[in-house]
């Protein structure tokens, strides 16, 4: 039973977490092998992650060298439970079955059943071999990048590790559960100011942001870049939208509604563009683009700027935008691109991107060295969690259709073993000090 455990965590007596039993079964959020053909012939739009998602009792995974077991006290929603639920672009059960095949140890992660989830807050509960850094009773957050580092691919930068894979989407034993397995490099200090849904919202698409937008391995942003940021509001833009502000930028934030409009305005930035209001048409139809309505795009954000065009494009829509944002970039800007949530097959007019010299850069997730950097500034209340609603366990699949539907604001959080929202901080003077901040982002 996770009870003690529950018990000694909200007792703050962190220290005896060592000495309790780890339960041999969990409560976790599964999508079921059995059921990947239940969407068969269903728009994208049109499926329902709540009759996919179950919360099942599942047995807790043998603890293999490098590995930690964490008691998880709040997770959140990002898209990559989303693609899971409804089992695009492929189910990820073909990753487990792959993963599983990589080594004994692996095998462990090949199940009928897949427990979802890439981020955490929580305690540790036990560690394996070879752990050093990281004992029981360690408040923590978890990245999602878990890696071998076997092969030498990914000793200069770990996204290049020929294993790289994302926890919680192409392994099993994720963080919607109440309790995880993760490797040890995955783990962070938790902040002390946060709680728990606070400071498990961040780590995905936080860490992603940073990659994409400030590391030297994304689009290595300076003070005065101008920054085009599609969907400045949701879970990840918004992070994105304050590492812009904080860097010295300009943010150009494209948002969907007023109300959109009207957070990106309350988390400081100025030059807006409500695409819905505009009325852009970026496709004539399933198969072709309307060049001009980019250049009415491109006039837009030109008149924001004072004439400027973006030196970078921080893109995730993917297909719907794509286009768009190749022409929109200055002559020699980036377009820096991850997810794709509109659809994986870009398209555009290559004319604008090689006769003006521009650079298209991907980025997927990030390493533990920027995820830190990132977690870091949470710690020190520079960015701040943009969590908006947090739903217990048993509504995951509710919460993963909101993200689905576009019907949220910032990160949707899920609470785990925390029986309610507002539990966690140790540290209620620093809080007391970045409050303005939490509340400012929290309605995000």
């Amino acid at each position: 039973m996770v009870q003690p455990i529950l018990d000694a965590i909200l007792a703050n007596e962190l220290d005896t977490v060592a000495s309790l039993d780890v339960p041999d079964h969990y409560r976790g959020v599964t999508v079921h092998a059995d059921e990947v053909d239940m969407f068969d012939g269903m728009e994208s739009r049109d499926k329902d992650p709540r009759k996919s998602l179950h919360v099942d009792d599942v047995a807790t995974p043998e603890l293999g060298p490098g590995e930690a077991l964490v008691a998880v006290m709040a997770s959140a929603i990002n898209y990559n439970t989303v693609w899971t639920s409804i089992f695009e672009p492929l189910p990820t059960f073909k990753f487990l079955n792959r993963y599983g095949r990589t080594s004994p140890l692996a095998k462990r992660h090949d199940l009928p059943y897949h427990v979802v989830g890439s981020d955490l807050s929580g305690v540790v509960l036990r560690t394996g071999p070879g752990v050093h850094n990281w004992k029981p009773g360690d408040t923590v957050v978890a990245h999602c990048l878990s890696v071998e580092l076997e092969g030498p691919d990914g000793h200069n930068d770990t996204m290049l590790d020929t294993e790289q894979r994302i926890w919680g989407f192409e392994t099993n034993f994720g963080g919607l559960a109440e309790v995880a397995l993760v490797k040890s490099n995955q783990l962070m200090p938790k902040p002390a100011h946060l709680t728990w849904e606070e400071a498990a919202s961040p780590g995905l698409v936080n860490s992603t942001a940073y990659r994409q937008l400030v590391s030297r391995n994304g689009a290595d942003m300076k003070q005065g870049d101008v920054v085009l940021i599609w969907g400045a509001s949701g879970g990840l833009g918004s992070y994105a939208t304050q590492y812009a502000l904080n860097g010295g930028a300009i943010p150009v934030c494209v948002v969907s509604s007023e109300e959109k409009a009207e957070i990106c305005r309350h988390m400081g930035a100025e030059n807006i563009i409500d695409r819905n209001a505009e009325g852009y048409r970026f496709w004539k139809s399933d198969t072709e683009q309307d060049p001009k309505e980019w250049q009415r795009f491109g006039k837009k954000i030109r008149e924001l700027t004072g004439g400027e065009d973006p030196d970078i494009v921080f893109e995730h829509p993917g297909k719907e935008t794509f286009g768009a944002s190749v022409y929109a970039a200055r002559k020699g800007g980036t377009i820096v691109t991850c997810a794709s949530t509109s659809g994986y097959m870009h398209s555009y007019d290559n004319r604008y991107l090689w006769m003006n010299l521009k650079r298209i850069i991907g980025s997927h997730f990030a390493n533990y060295r920027e995820s830190w950097e990132a977690n870091r500034l949470i710690d020190k209340g520079l960015i701040h969690p943009t969590l908006s609603k947090a739903y217990p366990l048993e509504e995951t699949g509710q919460a993963a259709l909101d993200v689905h539907r576009n019907a949220h604001q910032g990160k949707v959080g899920v609470l785990c073993l925390a029986p309610e929202e507002g539990l966690g901080v140790t540290d209620p003077e620093k809080r007391e000090r970045h409050l303005d901040g939490i509340n400012r982002f929290r309605g995000v």
